[in-house]
């Protein structure tokens, strides 16, 4: 299991970032274009705090998040279930409020949703019992990730849908930063990985779009280096910026 230390150090603010991050849910609407979501059985590997767990829930699907770290995977369940939890850290001083509680789950979502504390390389659930698996940011390094992958292709059923969200480092501000970030991270290679493995890309143009300049620097600096953020922060004004990804989609 590779650490995620941006949400695992500070889920507050990770928390404003997905807040910030499509906020229009372009993804979900592709990911339900893709294969309707109502009445299906989705999977979200790696689904941290929960955030998008009940968005899922309200186009009709049947929910399962899968988190590797229980502290992460408690803090999912609490979501769900409307029992607020602390963060196992606080925001750093310099950030800005934590980010307000979301508002309680619908009763309808609570039934259609639950948590599961387990890894991408061992899903712990049966043969062809789920209709769409989807992770974002899970798998965007490419090779080495054929175990989770094969997982997947174990629990989807036939027509099932594998969608998996990535950033697209040859485009957009967001995508050089990351590429500035990551130099040896090599964008072709890993398009090359997906397109062998039978994936379809789409690419998606979106954007964080923050409410205030404190908490777009407050998630700059869980993304980047200390060096890497002073630079982004001392020459990008405002409190947006574009992020170009990729919904990587295979239908088994």
């Amino acid at each position: 299991m590779r650490p995620s230390p941006n949400i695992w150090h500070t889920p507050d603010v990770y928390e404003l970032e997905n807040q910030a991050f499509d906020r229009a849910d372009q993804v979900g609407a592709a990911i339900d274009a893709l294969h309707p979501l109502a009445g299906a059985t989705l999977l979200d590997i790696g689904c941290g705090t929960g955030y998008h767990l009940p968005g899922f829930a309200d186009r009709g699907a049947h929910v399962l998040g899968l988190e590797p770290h229980p502290p992460l995977a408690r803090l999912a369940a609490a979501r769900l279930a409307d029992r607020p939890e602390s963060s196992a850290r606080q925001a750093p001083s310099s950030a800005p409020e934590p980010a307000p509680r979301p508002p309680a789950p619908s009763p309808d979502v609570a039934r259609r949703a639950g948590v599961l504390t387990g890894e991408a390389e061992h899903l712990p659930l049966a043969n062809a019992t789920v209709d769409v698996a989807v992770a974002r940011w899970a798998y965007f390094f490419g090779p080495g990730c054929e175990p989770g992958l094969a997982e997947v292709e174990r629990v989807l059923r036939p027509g099932g849908l594998a969608a998996f969200l990535d950033n697209d480092a040859t485009r957009s501000r967001f995508g050089g930063w990351f590429a500035a970030s990551l130099p040896a991270y090599d964008p072709i290679a890993v398009r090359r990985f997906w397109r062998r493995q039978g994936f379809t890309a789409r690419d998606l143009d979106l954007a964080w779009e923050c409410p205030d300049r404190a908490t777009f620097e407050a998630i700059v600096r869980i993304e980047f280096a200390p060096a890497l953020a002073d630079r982004i922060l001392a020459t990008h004004p405002g409190t947006s910026v574009d992020y170009a990804v990729t919904l990587w989609h295979r239908t088994h």
